[in-house]
């Protein structure tokens, strides 16, 4: 009997309730991806701004901006390491020190570390500099401008060594020769004559090299132009053949 009963009011459940019920969890799924979409409209709208105003130099409105994202999104770590580099243009390094440190709280990122590096520099806190930048290329080891970073806190703090060592893995990565202008710099400033000279001639090494590449793909070039052209004549003006007699 109360097996009956438990049927019974199961099936009341299902022919009078659950219609009703259905229509409500439907609308509010529809009603939660509408706010979803104009959130990700005003924070799409909200980077347009912030990026446009910074190109624009417009700090306040960009500044603006940043921090409405941050408003909705405090854990946005994108938005607090823009927020630092405007801080740093504006010469505001304790504000955009501390942003750096919290994106990179949120996100364990070369890029920031890289940043933190870069106002350390500026500030005179070289050691500091050079362990952020240090931190960076163990996250990412592949970007010369990382190395170079690195050792310019090296030379700063004295460490000549170290900073050619960081300077010829950068060129290792870009193979420039304003790198290699960086070495003989050092190598100036130290009066190391043996290594001016020897540096000096890696620079002339490859400037000839560069040279010698360039002018073999302008040659390339030249060639494949020709060649596209007498295609393109052949194609336009085809020889008229003779009928036989």
């Amino acid at each position: 009997m109360l097996g009956v009963t438990l049927i019974l009011v199961l099936c009341l459940y299902v022919i009078f309730l659950y219609p009703i019920r259905k229509p409500v969890e439907v609308k509010e799924a529809e009603e939660k991806a509408e706010r979803s979409e104009k959130y990700n409209t005003q924070m799409k709208k909200l980077w347009e701004v912030a990026q446009t105003s910074m190109k624009d130099r417009k700090p306040l409105r960009a500044e603006k901006a940043l921090l409405t994202i941050l408003k909705f999104d405090e854990k946005n770590a994108a938005a607090y390491n823009r927020l630092g580099i405007l801080y740093a243009k504006e010469q505001n390094y304790d504000e955009a020190i501390e942003c750096f440190e919290i994106a990179q709280s949120l996100d364990n990122n070369a890029s920031s570390l890289h940043n933190v590096g870069l106002i350390y520099v500026e500030t005179g806190a070289y050691e500091k500099a050079a362990m952020a930048f240090e931190q960076a290329i163990e996250l990412e080891d592949n970007v010369p401008a990382r190395h170079i970073a690195l050792s310019k806190a090296y030379e700063k703090m004295g460490q000549r060594k170290k900073a050619i060592e960081s300077l010829e893995n950068a060129y290792r990565l870009d193979h420039s020769t304003s790198t290699l202008r960086l070495i003989l710099a050092i190598y100036e400033d130290a009066e190391d004559v043996e290594k001016i000279e020897e540096t000096t001639a890696r620079i002339e090494q490859k400037i000839a090299q560069d040279n010698a590449r360039r002018e073999a793909e302008a040659a390339l070039k030249k060639r494949n132009s020709r060649r596209t052209v007498k295609k393109t004549s052949k194609i336009m003006y085809p020889k008229k053949t003779r009928k036989s007699i």
